[in-house]
């Protein structure tokens, strides 16, 4: 399994923390999970972090079960209109976005 992460690394701008996760909810969770071949999908919201830790305010986590599958993800129409209407939501948010594949070596709940 391959997973693509979204690193939101930053501040929700003060007073808006609701209006974002809105935002997320009603306008981008349907969009990202209309993406072709996605297995999951995963919106985090931080909660904590050690101290001088940079701050993620959002992580959003997305499966796939391979690097070709998310290559099809990544040059789907849907994506890209995602794409524009992340745009919005960076309104909301102070920082910079960035992203990282993942390999999922292995699936530990099967271990039990």
């Amino acid at each position: 399994m391959i997973i693509r992460q979204a690193f939101f690394e930053g501040s929700i701008h003060a007073g808006r923390e609701r209006a974002f996760k809105s935002y997320v909810a009603e306008k981008l969770i349907p969009m990202w999970l209309a993406f072709p071949g996605v297995k999951e999908v995963r919106v985090l919201y931080n909660v904590e972090r050690d101290e001088g830790a940079p701050d993620y305010p959002m992580v959003l986590s997305t499966m796939y079960d391979s690097r070709d599958a998310l290559a099809v993800a990544l040059a789907s129409q849907v994506r890209h209109e995602s794409r524009e209407m992340t745009k919005g939501l960076l309104e909301m948010f102070t920082g910079r976005v960035h992203h990282h594949v993942l390999d999922l070596a292995h699936d530990l709940s099967d271990l039990s």
